[in-house]
């Protein structure tokens, strides 16, 4: 009984291996496979928020598209990323480039706070108001159910850093671009 199971086994090898296809690697070809997905939460579809450059010295909205625009950290993370290779053209920025991640954290009113690492020195004007605009005119950004129809002045930053703590208010901030 064991020799003609061995036997059998062997057969359907051969002919499994024998039909003429060369065996290949995994080919890299159209779409993912796809089908039923776990039940949860839907993820919600990028949306742009307004990163502030400065174009010839003058604070500018450059659109971006980002996950989650109430996610303070990623849109000031992006921030301190600085302008696109294309944006670069026209934006410049006086924020520095980290090492690390800031923390950021959104207080209770209109105030956000934003810890950075600590080998960056005190911030500019101009780069105190890039920070305090875009926060201002992230939408959703702060706390509140009426934090869309809040003015973009009420909100200010706070920024700390090793030994020194700076704040700005939005009050000079442009007007919140039209989509």
């Amino acid at each position: 009984m064991t020799a003609r199971l061995v036997g059998l086994a062997a057969a359907l090898t051969l002919t499994l291996t024998a039909c003429g296809v060369p065996p290949s690697d995994v080919i890299q070809a159209g779409e993912p496979a796809s089908g039923m997905l776990a039940p949860g939460p839907t993820p919600s579809a990028p949306a742009a928020v307004s990163l502030y450059f400065l174009d010839d010295g003058d604070l500018t909205a450059y659109p971006r598209k980002i996950g989650d625009p109430a996610d303070l950290g990623a849109v000031v993370g992006r921030l301190f990323g600085g302008p696109t290779t294309s944006e670069a053209a026209t934006a410049t920025t006086e924020l520095p480039r980290l090492k690390g991640t800031p923390e950021v954290t959104a207080g209770s009113g209109d105030g956000v706070s934003i810890r950075l690492p600590d080998d960056v020195g005190p911030l500019s004007r101009p780069a105190m108001l890039q920070l305090a605009c875009t926060i201002a005119h992230t939408s959703g950004a702060l706390a509140g159910p009426s934090a869309a129809q809040r003015s973009p002045a009420h909100t200010s930053v706070h920024v700390l850093g090793d030994g020194w703590t700076m704040s700005q208010s939005a009050d000079s901030c442009p007007a919140r671009p039209q989509p």
